[in-house]
């Protein structure tokens, strides 16, 4: 495609290697070389507003949280869509039939009902302890913008079972998300470019887990990391080198957009 208007990243196993927990300094002067070149930079993440790690010198043109969920501009809100309080209730319920904890994100903390390794695991990967409380249930009842399970994937559809509002989605084999039924990146970065008067043409996205399909299908080019499971990388319309190899750098020099 030609210079895009806009593109999208993913953080963890994109921008983020999952195995240092650092993005490199060429990445990071990438994403500036692409702004200097007149083209909107945007994370898309799974990751919570609070969880998002610092990239010094850098201001987002927009941010996609939440899997979408949350999506904001440094001035505004341009994007909010929390799970139906009944289907936060009956996930938690149906959790609790596995005999699994649950971890649920608002826009003012990550609290728990217990962990498990799965669980804990999983949110170690953002540096994320949440708070095991007897908060919980009073903290349920504000908006919840995303649901962090510890399963397997034949727990899935028992998760979101009597849940129409709510659906799962996923970068781990060990543990999903559960967010809104119309929710998923897709549908911020519908509502970014909306926001910014763009179409999805003018659109690239760079992506490792299964939670970034809908982005990549989203977008006029989305890129699969040469790290992305294969199931993202059959659906890309490109690949890259992985993060570990400054993947993202090498794709954009090769395409002359920096």
């Amino acid at each position: 495609m030609k210079k895009p208007a806009i593109i999208f990243f993913d953080i963890d196993g994109t921008l983020i290697d999952t195995q240092t927990h650092l993005m490199t300094q060429r990445t990071q002067d990438t994403l500036k070389a692409l702004q200097h070149h007149g083209i909107r930079i945007a994370l898309a993440t799974g990751r919570a507003p609070m969880e998002l790690p610092e990239f010094d010198g850098l201001e987002f043109d927009a941010t996609l949280t939440f899997n979408g969920s949350l999506c904001y501009s440094p001035d505004q809100v341009i994007w909010r869509n929390p799970i139906p309080a009944a289907d936060v209730q009956q996930v938690i319920a149906n959790a609790a039939d596995i005999g699994r904890p649950v971890s649920i994100a608002t826009l003012q903390e990550i609290i728990a009902n217990g962990l498990d390794d799965d669980l804990r695991e999983y949110l170690q990967v953002a540096n994320i302890t949440p708070e095991v409380s007897s908060r919980f249930a009073q903290v349920c009842r504000q908006d919840v913008f995303q649901m962090m399970i510890g399963c397997r994937p034949e727990d899935w559809p028992g998760l979101v079972k009597n849940a129409p509002g709510s659906r799962i989605t996923w970068w781990w084999d060990r543990a999903v998300d559960v967010i809104p039924a119309n929710g998923g990146k897709a549908a911020g970065v519908w509502a970014i470019l909306d926001h910014f008067h763009l179409d999805p043409a003018q659109a690239a996205a760079f992506g490792d887990g299964c939670n970034d399909l809908d982005m990549l299908e989203a977008v006029g080019t989305g890129v699969a990391m040469g790290n992305a499971l294969e199931e993202l990388k059959a659906a890309a319309d490109d690949i890259c080198p992985a993060v570990s190899e400054e993947g993202i750098w090498q794709y954009c020099k090769e395409k002359g957009w920096i």
